[in-house]
């Protein structure tokens, strides 16, 4: 059974350390192992038991009344109806959903949990909503620095799957707008969630899109431009280059992509913003800011 110490408990359920010891000693939530240094170690049984905590507390129960409650007892308040959930609530309960399933590689359980936030608020909000704070709370949104554990492979496959399978549901024949859009990710760039999400919200609005997919070589871009002739460009930046790299990149694509409006998007603390200014580049900071240029 894999283990965790308490920092990576602190970024699953998203308490602070010292509360967790707090909650420990004071009220016996969990009772951790402890490494032949005398750390932390928690197993899952022990990570879903705080999720669940977490998710209680955010329905506003008080943590005493909570440690009171058996096993079962939690389980079984954490699994009522979650349509009579009110405000943020719903999101934590589905987050927690998700992280849950993730480390314990449940796939049907992980796939359910998508359907039924994508059925209830629509792809659009489900994502918005549920889908990223999960995976900026499981720490892949923006980073690539370091090799992913086998479980957030796991849960990026899936919703990398669930989003593919959205945007094949799109009625075909829908394309009532007459531009085009070019989405992809530039050499080296893996992650592609964010650009299946845009090119989900760019379909769904009657726009056509040309998707190439993740680590275009640079030196094939230029023809794609001249061939495709698109309308706009959207691209996403993460961390697979320097900062002075990534700029260098993104005036390329300015000059060789004159007549197209060049969107990027991503890790911002990559993007020179304030420095010179390319007339056809805009950066975007989220999803609604390309839903305003699309609607």
């Amino acid at each position: 059974m894999q283990s965790y110490p308490i920092h990576e408990l602190e970024r699953l359920t998203g308490v602070k350390a010292h509360t967790i010891r707090i909650w420990e000693k004071r009220y016996g939530l969990v009772e951790p192992d402890r490494t032949v240094t005398n750390r932390r170690i928690y197993n899952g049984d022990q990570v879903r038991k705080l999720l669940n905590v977490v998710t209680l507390l955010s329905k506003g129960y008080k943590i005493s009344k909570i440690a009171e409650l058996s096993e079962t007892q939690l389980h079984e308040e954490v699994q009522t109806d979650k349509t009579r959930w009110q405000g943020e609530t719903i999101y934590v309960g589905y987050i927690n959903d998700l992280v849950k399933a993730m480390i314990s590689f449940d796939e049907a359980g992980f796939e359910k949990i998508f359907s039924t936030a994508s059925t209830r608020f629509g792809v659009y909000e489900a994502m918005i909503k549920v889908v990223y704070p999960f995976l900026s709370k499981i720490g892949v949104l923006w980073t690539v620095d370091k090799a992913d554990p086998m479980q957030e492979h796991f849960a990026t496959s899936v919703i990398k799957r669930k989003l593919m399978v959205a945007i094949d549901g799109l009625e075909q024949g829908t394309t009532i707008v007459n531009k085009k859009f070019l989405l992809f990710l530039p050499e080296g760039e893996l992650h592609e969630i964010g650009l299946l999400f845009a090119n989900y919200i760019i379909r769904s609005k009657g726009y056509q899109t040309l998707y190439l997919g993740q680590n275009v070589p640079d030196s094939h871009l230029e023809e794609f431009v001249k061939l495709l002739k698109p309308d706009y460009m959207l691209l996403f930046y993460i961390a697979s280059r320097t900062k002075e790299q990534v700029n260098a990149h993104i005036a390329e694509l300015s000059k060789m992509s004159q007549h197209t409006q060049v969107l990027v998007t991503g890790n911002f603390e990559l993007f020179d913003t304030e420095g010179k200014k390319l007339p056809n580049v805009r950066f975007l900071e989220g999803a609604q800011q390309l839903l305003e240029i699309i609607e």
